[in-house]
């Protein structure tokens, strides 16, 4: 057990049941736990809406068409996941889904409908049925987050905490997580620092793309929830599948979050240029520009590489109608100070959806006690070494659904916390650039055993840049301990999977047909 440098807390609250995060996972969670009759405080680091849930553009996958079944939608998942899909969770995720796409509608989610007020579906990558809701065409996740923001603000037991940052959590004596630490600004003694326990904490916290310079992850997305369950002791795995999505818009000096440029552009006749005008897709793939997402993401990661240069140019000059046709895309250009009608857009690989986390069983427990993970965050063994376009919704909904169910059968009294266990000296808020420019360059979209040396060479010099405890270097702290325990899986599994790219050993491997299990400074192999 580790604990953040930090001051001792200054202030205690108690509650039933702590939610860390307020994407559809956290949402969904403390709305399950309301209609079970249980008080819910949920905190989370900035704003309600800023987390992953309402930049998804994509929508919900589940089995709505009579024609279509949960076996076929769990092939499709585990085919994506490439061997390392945990069939059960597949299983629930498949079978449960329509039913809980159900309740969000109840919820108030407002999904798009035919003229006769069927669901409108639709087909994405990986799919062999139309079985994807959305919401205003591109907007899913912004409804998602509309309708339980709504249904979260009308429920007074439901005690929302703003500006908080988890710190730690909680044990007691038995080993029993019982509540967490925190930093909430303008909050009880001057420095902020205090304590909610609780008889069940649950960890939604999002993902972990801040740790690359380019992703399309809110700026809040720095890994907190997995850097606290790693401290804590609990099992962390599949950190090394981070899926890259192959074009976002580039932003020279940016360190937030990139715009995605939708392959949908390219669908409409837009090429990949390098930096002497040539298409160098061509002859690479026989669908040019619309290959594979992880062949167009290697590629332009390669001529990057070659170039020396920080983006690939998308030339979408002669597509007809092109601010009529993409108005999202076209704002995005125009406020980056980009006329795409006349120019060419700068775009690069971001880091776009990590499919490891905190591992769980089927009811979202975590190997503490009491302590539960959902959403990006956890590991439920969905997604495999790869996600299936539109499971990261519905393994929110899902898996929220059985947390609450498992709590609310069997909730423990209120125990005491042990405070204590060895300090993790606290990291300067300097570390951030340097850190985010080597994962990217080193353990991005293109790996082998050099670049993820130089990366965790990196990692290990900035790691001695201590700061003082406050914000910015908790957050740090956190950056860097999951981008060390990221980099010691990528060097243990010694091929290529899903989104896991070793250019040294370019296939994928039976040996390796298993998890890496992460501890704060371990790292060990499970075969299947």
């Amino acid at each position: 057990m580790h604990r953040l440098q930090a001051p001792e807390p200054g202030w205690v609250e108690t509650t039933d049941v702590l939610v860390v995060g307020t994407g559809i996972a956290g949402l969904t969670v403390a709305l399950q736990l309301r209609e079970a009759g249980h008080h819910v405080t949920v905190v989370t680091k900035v704003n309600i809406d800023d987390g992953s849930t309402r930049w998804a553009q994509g929508g919900i996958a589940a089995v709505l068409d009579p024609l279509d079944t949960p076996e076929a939608h769990a092939l499709d998942t585990q085919v994506a996941g490439v061997g390392l899909c945990d069939p059960e969770s597949v299983r629930v995720l498949t079978e449960e889904g329509p039913a809980r796409v159900k309740e969000l509608i109840r919820f108030g989610a407002q999904f798009d409908r035919h003229p006769d007020g069927s669901l409108m579906l639709t087909r994405e990558g990986g799919h062999h049925a139309d079985r994807i809701v959305h919401a205003g065409g591109d907007a899913t996740g912004a409804e998602v987050q509309r309708a339980l923001h709504r249904a979260v603000r009308r429920d007074p037991w439901i005690r929302l905490v703003e500006h908080a940052l988890v710190l730690d959590l909680l044990k007691d004596a038995a080993g029993r997580a019982c509540g967490i630490t925190l930093h909430v600004l303008g909050e009880g003694t001057e420095d902020g620092v205090g304590a909610i326990l609780a008889r069940a904490v649950v960890l939604a916290t999002g993902g972990l793309g801040q740790i690359f310079s380019v992703t399309t992850n809110p700026e809040v997305s720095t890994g907190d929830g997995v850097a606290v369950a790693l401290r804590a002791g609990a099992a962390v795995t599949d950190l090394e599948f981070v899926q890259f999505h192959p074009t976002s818009l580039y932003l020279p000096g940016s360190r937030a979050q990139q715009p995605l440029v939708s392959e949908a552009l390219r669908g409409a006749g837009a090429y990949l240029r390098d930096g002497a005008g040539e298409r160098f897709m061509v002859g690479r793939h026989e669908l040019n520009e619309l290959a594979p997402r992880d062949i167009v993401a290697k590629a332009i990661t390669r001529v990057m590489h070659a170039e020396g240069s920080d983006h690939v140019w998308l030339d979408a000059r002669h597509v007809e109608r092109l601010p009529e046709r993409f108005p999202t895309i076209t704002a995005y250009c125009r406020e980056a100070g980009i006329e795409p009608t006349t120019d060419l857009i700068p775009v690069a690989p971001a880091a776009h959806y990590a499919s490891g986390g905190v591992r769980t069983d089927l009811h979202g427990r975590t190997s503490i006690p009491g302590l539960y993970a959902c959403g990006e965050v956890a590991c439920t063994g969905v997604h495999g070494a790869n996600r299936l376009a539109s499971n990261s919704l519905l393994e929110g909904l899902v898996f929220a659904k059985r947390i609450a169910a498992d709590i609310a059968a069997d909730l423990p009294p209120q125990s005491d916390p042990v405070f204590g266990g060895a300090e993790q000296k606290v990291i300067d808020e300097s570390v951030k650039g340097e850190l985010q420019r080597a994962m990217t360059r080193h353990a991005g979209v293109l790996r082998s055993e050099d670049s993820l040396a130089s990366a965790t060479a990196t990692v290990q010099e900035l790691s001695g840049r201590a700061g003082r405890p406050r914000n910015v270097t908790w957050e740090a702290t956190n950056l860097l301990t999951v981008a060390s325990g990221l980099l010691r899986a990528a060097t243990m599994r010694r091929e290529t999977r899903g989104c896991h790219w070793r250019e040294d050993f370019p296939d994928a491997s039976p040996d390796f047909l298993g998890h890496v299990l992460l501890g704060l400074d371990t790292a060990t192999w499970e075969a299947l």
